[in-house]
């Protein structure tokens, strides 16, 4: 029998890695980040032998955390590709996306900012946005990357990380392969699996989710479409609402309309300029 060779965009963050749970696990040239750059390896490792077990052809990578630069290519297999670095991309998390993709897995992804007990819980930058709204629909970086996958009519059929990232994506994109490798007891405190076990997980996971591809559906959203934006501070705010297509709705809010997701990834390039200089970086 004929296999399907399905082809994998793989977006991988770090906060939702393996027994991370601290900064200091996550960020470069934080005490633990070099361990923990191989637990992710190890996570994106299992993901890409799940779905090669599942029937998966072309397999490719791409770096979505941070400078997008803490993948340890010389211990994946020799028939996948990466993509690697910040500067230049334009689809940021999703670069690489296109509608040659059969599915998305997005792989050691962390729940949005506010989500209680979730590790790490944010969107996009813990010291500049609070909430995120398409329309009437909350997300965080989960949702919009399965935003800009679902532009392309490519499902997002994938997601692991903690107990609270994989509920939001069940909610969000309906019943969908969820590994958890952790179960959050609040932003910085977690009861982890060990590498062995969640690598079966994963792949387990990845294997159902290329077995089942057909069945996913891909996320998307009538347009225009509303975005509001609630950022951290007034200050942030209405810095941002001085840009072209933004509007200050409330102190610390502000909004603008996209036509397409492609849009909408452009809106957060806009939000994101300058974001060292005005908001001061991650800590």
């Amino acid at each position: 029998m004929e296999v399907d060779r399905t082809k994998i965009l793989i977006s991988t963050d770090m906060e939702g890695t393996t027994g991370a749970v601290d900064w200091n696990d996550v960020l470069p040239g934080k005490p633990q980040y070099e361990r923990f750059r191989k637990f992710l390896t190890r996570d994106v490792d299992s993901a890409i032998k799940g779905a090669k077990d599942g029937g998966a052809g072309e397999i490719i990578v791409s770096e979505a955390h941070d400078g997008m630069m803490n993948i340890f290519i010389e211990d994946l297999p020799s028939d996948v590709s990466m993509i690697t670095g910040h500067v230049g991309k334009k689809f940021g998390m999703m670069e690489g996306i296109d509608g040659s993709f059969d599915a998305v897995f997005l792989v050691a992804y962390h729940a949005m900012e506010g989500t209680v007990g979730a590790i790490m819980n944010h969107t996009w930058s813990p010291t500049l946005i609070r909430k995120i709204w398409l329309g009437d629909i909350r997300v965080g970086e989960l949702g919009l990357s399965a935003l800009i996958a679902g532009h392309y009519d490519v499902p997002v059929t994938l997601v692991t990380g903690d107990d609270k990232v994989a509920k939001e994506a069940t909610d969000l994109l309906g019943n969908i392969e969820t590994a958890v490798v952790k179960y959050g007891i609040s932003r910085y405190a977690a009861r982890c699996l060990t590498p062995t076990k969640t690598s079966e997980l994963i792949k387990e996971a990845a294997k159902k989710a290329v077995m089942n591809t057909k069945k996913y559906k891909p996320f998307k959203l009538k347009y225009p479409l509303n975005i509001k934006i609630e950022f951290m501070s007034a200050l942030q705010a209405s810095s941002v609402s001085k840009a072209k297509g933004f509007e200050l709705i409330d102190p610390t809010i502000v909004t603008c309309t996209c036509d397409n997701a492609l849009d909408v990834n452009l809106m957060f390039s806009e939000v994101f300029r300058g974001r060292d200089r005005v908001f001061g970086p991650i800590p």
